[in-house]
Protein backbone atom coordinates (compact mmCIF):
# COMPACT_ATOMS: atom_id res chain seq x y z
CA UNK A 1 0.00 0.00 0.00
CA UNK A 2 2.95 2.65 0.50
CA UNK A 3 4.42 1.93 -2.95
CA UNK A 4 0.97 2.21 -4.43
CA UNK A 5 0.72 5.81 -2.39
CA UNK A 6 4.55 6.65 -3.40
CA UNK A 7 3.47 6.01 -7.04
CA UNK A 8 0.50 8.67 -6.37
CA UNK A 9 3.01 11.17 -5.34
CA UNK A 10 2.80 10.63 -1.60
CA UNK A 11 6.78 10.90 -0.08
CA UNK A 12 7.30 7.35 2.49
CA UNK A 13 6.80 9.27 5.47
CA UNK A 14 3.32 10.85 4.24
CA UNK A 15 2.34 6.99 3.15
CA UNK A 16 2.95 5.94 6.56
CA UNK A 17 0.77 8.65 8.28
CA UNK A 18 -1.53 8.17 6.31
CA UNK A 19 -1.98 4.70 6.41
CA UNK A 20 -1.67 5.39 10.31
CA UNK A 21 -4.48 7.45 10.63
CA UNK A 22 -6.73 5.29 8.80
CA UNK A 23 -5.62 2.46 11.06
CA UNK A 24 -7.09 4.64 13.86
CA UNK A 25 -10.91 3.85 12.43
CA UNK A 26 -12.17 7.97 12.87
CA UNK A 27 -10.36 8.39 16.22
CA UNK A 28 -8.89 11.65 16.29
CA UNK A 29 -4.87 11.45 16.48
CA UNK A 30 -2.44 14.08 17.74
CA UNK A 31 0.90 14.63 15.68
CA UNK A 32 3.14 13.36 18.71
CA UNK A 33 0.46 10.37 18.65
CA UNK A 34 0.72 10.10 14.75
CA UNK A 35 4.82 10.18 15.24
CA UNK A 36 4.63 7.48 17.82
CA UNK A 37 2.85 4.79 16.19
CA UNK A 38 4.13 5.40 12.58
CA UNK A 39 7.92 5.65 13.50
CA UNK A 40 8.15 8.93 11.45
CA UNK A 41 9.83 11.57 13.44
CA UNK A 42 7.92 14.29 15.07
CA UNK A 43 9.29 17.39 12.97
CA UNK A 44 8.90 15.19 9.92
CA UNK A 45 5.62 14.29 11.29
CA UNK A 46 4.47 17.86 11.35
CA UNK A 47 5.35 19.06 8.20
CA UNK A 48 3.92 15.89 6.36
CA UNK A 49 0.53 16.25 8.05
CA UNK A 50 0.31 19.83 6.72
CA UNK A 51 1.01 18.40 3.16
CA UNK A 52 -1.86 15.83 3.74
CA UNK A 53 -4.35 17.96 4.90
CA UNK A 54 -3.96 20.02 1.68
CA UNK A 55 -4.15 17.02 -0.48
CA UNK A 56 -7.31 16.47 1.61
CA UNK A 57 -6.06 12.93 2.89
CA UNK A 58 -6.22 13.84 6.64
CA UNK A 59 -8.43 16.41 7.83
CA UNK A 60 -7.40 18.21 10.90
CA UNK A 61 -11.04 17.80 13.31
CA UNK A 62 -9.93 19.83 16.74
CA UNK A 63 -7.63 22.91 17.69
CA UNK A 64 -5.68 22.75 20.66
CA UNK A 65 -4.06 20.21 20.35
CA UNK A 66 -4.91 19.84 16.28
CA UNK A 67 -5.81 16.15 15.67
CA UNK A 68 -6.56 14.42 12.68
CA UNK A 69 -8.39 11.91 10.87
CA UNK A 70 -7.92 10.23 7.58
CA UNK A 71 -10.52 11.14 4.81
CA UNK A 72 -11.90 8.42 2.91
CA UNK A 73 -9.70 6.55 1.12
CA UNK A 74 -12.36 6.05 -2.01
CA UNK A 75 -13.06 9.74 -1.90
CA UNK A 76 -9.56 10.86 -1.32
CA UNK A 77 -8.36 8.86 -4.53
CA UNK A 78 -11.07 9.56 -6.67
CA UNK A 79 -10.19 13.75 -6.16
CA UNK A 80 -6.74 13.15 -6.20
CA UNK A 81 -7.80 11.55 -9.84
CA UNK A 82 -9.69 14.55 -11.19
CA UNK A 83 -7.01 17.00 -9.41
CA UNK A 84 -4.38 15.06 -11.72
CA UNK A 85 -6.11 14.98 -14.93
CA UNK A 86 -6.95 18.55 -15.22
CA UNK A 87 -3.02 18.92 -14.20
CA UNK A 88 -2.29 16.68 -17.28
CA UNK A 89 -4.54 18.08 -19.64
CA UNK A 90 -3.44 21.70 -18.68
CA UNK A 91 0.15 20.43 -19.16
CA UNK A 92 -0.30 18.89 -22.15
CA UNK A 93 -2.01 21.66 -23.57
CA UNK A 94 0.74 24.00 -22.80
CA UNK A 95 3.43 21.83 -23.71
CA UNK A 96 2.03 20.59 -27.24
CA UNK A 97 1.91 24.46 -27.55
CA UNK A 98 5.73 24.66 -27.23
CA UNK A 99 6.62 21.19 -29.36
CA UNK A 100 7.99 21.27 -32.78
CA UNK A 101 5.65 19.69 -35.52
CA UNK A 102 7.60 16.43 -36.10
CA UNK A 103 7.22 13.79 -39.03
CA UNK A 104 5.12 10.62 -37.35
CA UNK A 105 7.98 8.33 -37.99
CA UNK A 106 8.42 6.74 -34.47
CA UNK A 107 7.41 3.73 -33.27
CA UNK A 108 7.39 3.49 -29.47
CA UNK A 109 7.94 -0.01 -27.40
CA UNK A 110 5.41 -0.93 -25.34
CA UNK A 111 5.89 -3.45 -22.33
CA UNK A 112 3.93 -5.19 -19.83
CA UNK A 113 0.20 -6.92 -19.90
CA UNK A 114 -1.43 -4.09 -17.87
CA UNK A 115 0.43 -1.34 -19.77
CA UNK A 116 0.10 -2.76 -22.91
CA UNK A 117 -3.74 -3.47 -22.50
CA UNK A 118 -4.30 0.49 -21.81
CA UNK A 119 -2.70 1.26 -25.17
CA UNK A 120 -5.10 -1.23 -26.70
CA UNK A 121 -8.07 -0.02 -24.79
CA UNK A 122 -6.88 4.36 -25.17
CA UNK A 123 -6.32 3.43 -29.23
CA UNK A 124 -9.37 1.38 -29.53
CA UNK A 125 -11.84 4.65 -27.95
CA UNK A 126 -9.95 7.08 -30.27
CA UNK A 127 -11.03 5.29 -33.59
CA UNK A 128 -13.81 7.70 -35.24
CA UNK A 129 -14.02 5.79 -38.86
CA UNK A 130 -12.56 1.84 -39.06
CA UNK A 131 -10.63 -0.28 -37.06
CA UNK A 132 -9.11 -3.70 -38.32
CA UNK A 133 -8.28 -6.27 -36.41
CA UNK A 134 -6.18 -9.58 -36.88
CA UNK A 135 -6.36 -11.67 -33.18
CA UNK A 136 -7.26 -14.96 -31.31
CA UNK A 137 -10.28 -14.89 -29.70
CA UNK A 138 -8.38 -15.46 -26.37
CA UNK A 139 -6.66 -12.40 -26.64
CA UNK A 140 -9.34 -10.39 -28.13
CA UNK A 141 -11.61 -10.74 -25.64
CA UNK A 142 -9.37 -9.06 -22.95
CA UNK A 143 -10.53 -6.13 -24.96
CA UNK A 144 -14.04 -6.70 -25.37
CA UNK A 145 -15.66 -4.13 -23.73
CA UNK A 146 -13.47 -0.93 -25.60
CA UNK A 147 -13.66 -2.68 -28.62
CA UNK A 148 -17.73 -2.94 -28.51
CA UNK A 149 -17.96 0.12 -27.60
CA UNK A 150 -16.03 1.31 -30.51
CA UNK A 151 -17.97 -0.56 -32.79
CA UNK A 152 -21.00 0.85 -31.77
CA UNK A 153 -19.78 4.46 -32.73
CA UNK A 154 -22.00 5.84 -35.65
CA UNK A 155 -20.37 5.00 -38.99
CA UNK A 156 -17.77 2.79 -37.58
CA UNK A 157 -16.62 0.07 -39.89
CA UNK A 158 -15.28 -3.05 -37.80
CA UNK A 159 -12.44 -5.96 -39.70
CA UNK A 160 -11.53 -8.68 -38.19
CA UNK A 161 -9.58 -11.63 -38.96
CA UNK A 162 -10.11 -14.07 -36.09
CA UNK A 163 -8.09 -17.29 -35.02
CA UNK A 164 -10.70 -18.80 -33.55
CA UNK A 165 -14.21 -20.89 -33.96
CA UNK A 166 -17.20 -18.30 -33.12
CA UNK A 167 -17.35 -15.66 -34.89
CA UNK A 168 -20.12 -14.51 -33.72
CA UNK A 169 -18.56 -13.63 -29.98
CA UNK A 170 -17.14 -10.25 -32.08
CA UNK A 171 -20.27 -9.19 -34.05
CA UNK A 172 -21.24 -6.41 -32.15
CA UNK A 173 -22.66 -4.62 -34.20
CA UNK A 174 -23.87 -4.24 -37.90
CA UNK A 175 -21.16 -2.72 -39.74
CA UNK A 176 -18.87 -5.44 -37.67
CA UNK A 177 -17.21 -8.00 -39.70
CA UNK A 178 -15.33 -11.25 -38.67
CA UNK A 179 -13.84 -13.64 -40.80
CA UNK A 180 -12.95 -16.96 -39.76
CA UNK A 181 -8.76 -17.42 -40.69
CA UNK A 182 -8.95 -18.97 -43.77
CA UNK A 183 -12.18 -20.59 -42.79
CA UNK A 184 -10.50 -22.54 -40.07
CA UNK A 185 -9.20 -20.19 -37.56
CA UNK A 186 -6.43 -22.39 -36.87
CA UNK A 187 -3.20 -20.45 -35.47
CA UNK A 188 -0.43 -20.90 -37.66
CA UNK A 189 3.32 -20.20 -37.40
CA UNK A 190 4.68 -18.08 -34.47
CA UNK A 191 1.90 -15.59 -35.09
CA UNK A 192 -0.46 -17.25 -32.56
CA UNK A 193 0.05 -14.76 -29.96
CA UNK A 194 0.54 -11.96 -32.09
CA UNK A 195 -2.29 -9.36 -32.38
CA UNK A 196 -2.76 -6.04 -34.54
CA UNK A 197 -5.09 -3.80 -34.54
CA UNK A 198 -5.09 -0.35 -37.06
CA UNK A 199 -7.47 2.63 -36.87
CA UNK A 200 -8.82 5.09 -39.23
CA UNK A 201 -5.83 3.70 -41.38
CA UNK A 202 -3.25 6.12 -39.22
CA UNK A 203 -2.22 4.23 -36.19
CA UNK A 204 -1.66 0.95 -35.20
CA UNK A 205 -0.41 -1.11 -32.61
CA UNK A 206 1.09 -4.73 -32.76
CA UNK A 207 1.61 -7.18 -29.64
CA UNK A 208 3.69 -10.09 -28.88
CA UNK A 209 1.79 -11.69 -26.03
CA UNK A 210 3.74 -15.31 -25.89
CA UNK A 211 6.16 -14.74 -22.83
CA UNK A 212 5.79 -11.25 -22.31
CA UNK A 213 3.90 -8.50 -23.37
CA UNK A 214 6.15 -6.77 -25.66
CA UNK A 215 4.51 -4.62 -28.43
CA UNK A 216 4.80 -1.45 -30.89
CA UNK A 217 2.72 1.48 -31.50
CA UNK A 218 3.13 4.02 -34.50
CA UNK A 219 1.55 6.30 -36.89
CA UNK A 220 4.56 5.41 -39.28
CA UNK A 221 2.70 5.93 -42.39
CA UNK A 222 4.76 3.07 -44.00
CA UNK A 223 4.32 0.46 -41.34
CA UNK A 224 0.36 1.38 -41.02
CA UNK A 225 0.12 0.87 -44.52
CA UNK A 226 2.12 -2.74 -44.14
CA UNK A 227 0.27 -4.08 -41.30
CA UNK A 228 -3.31 -2.88 -42.62
CA UNK A 229 -2.14 -4.77 -46.28
CA UNK A 230 -1.19 -7.57 -44.08
CA UNK A 231 -4.57 -7.86 -42.80
CA UNK A 232 -6.34 -7.07 -45.74
CA UNK A 233 -4.74 -9.75 -47.69
CA UNK A 234 -5.91 -12.07 -44.81
CA UNK A 235 -9.42 -10.71 -45.30
CA UNK A 236 -9.34 -11.68 -49.05
CA UNK A 237 -7.80 -15.16 -47.93
CA UNK A 238 -10.97 -15.97 -45.59
CA UNK A 239 -13.51 -14.78 -48.38
CA UNK A 240 -11.41 -17.29 -51.08
CA UNK A 241 -11.34 -20.34 -48.74
CA UNK A 242 -15.34 -20.11 -47.86
CA UNK A 243 -15.57 -20.15 -51.60
CA UNK A 244 -12.71 -22.50 -52.76
CA UNK A 245 -11.81 -23.79 -49.67
CA UNK A 246 -11.98 -27.87 -50.89
CA UNK A 247 -9.94 -27.22 -54.32
CA UNK A 248 -7.19 -24.90 -52.02
CA UNK A 249 -6.98 -27.74 -49.86
CA UNK A 250 -6.74 -30.59 -52.52
CA UNK A 251 -4.08 -28.58 -53.91
CA UNK A 252 -1.65 -27.39 -51.16
CA UNK A 253 -2.79 -29.58 -48.68
CA UNK A 254 -4.55 -29.17 -45.32
CA UNK A 255 -3.52 -25.25 -43.87
CA UNK A 256 -1.53 -24.56 -46.93
CA UNK A 257 1.10 -27.15 -45.50
CA UNK A 258 2.98 -27.44 -48.88
CA UNK A 259 3.12 -23.79 -49.14
CA UNK A 260 3.83 -22.91 -45.29
CA UNK A 261 6.45 -25.40 -44.41
CA UNK A 262 8.29 -24.05 -47.86
CA UNK A 263 8.35 -20.83 -46.20
CA UNK A 264 8.59 -20.73 -42.73
CA UNK A 265 11.64 -20.63 -40.22
CA UNK A 266 12.98 -24.07 -38.64
CA UNK A 267 10.62 -22.26 -35.16
CA UNK A 268 7.84 -21.57 -37.38
CA UNK A 269 7.58 -25.27 -38.76
CA UNK A 270 7.99 -26.58 -35.30
CA UNK A 271 4.83 -24.02 -34.26
CA UNK A 272 2.94 -25.18 -37.46
CA UNK A 273 2.68 -28.84 -36.41
CA UNK A 274 2.38 -28.24 -32.74
CA UNK A 275 -0.85 -26.02 -33.59
CA UNK A 276 -1.98 -28.10 -36.40
CA UNK A 277 -1.72 -31.61 -35.17
CA UNK A 278 -0.55 -32.88 -38.42
CA UNK A 279 2.14 -35.38 -38.57
CA UNK A 280 5.55 -34.57 -40.02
Amino acid sequence: MIADLKSLGFTEYEAKIYLETLLAAGVPKTAYEISKASGVPRSNTYSALGVLARKGAVLPVTENPTCYVAANPRSMLESLASQTAVTCNRAATNLERLAPKVENQYVWVLRGEESTADEINKLLGSATTSIWIKASDSVLRNHAAALKKAARKKGMRVMIVLFGRDKSEFEFSENCRVYIHENDGTRMGKADNLFTIVIDFNEMITVNASDQYVGARTRSPAIVTMASSLIRHDYYMAEIFQKFGDQITAEFGRYLARLRLDAYTPDQIDSFYENTGLER
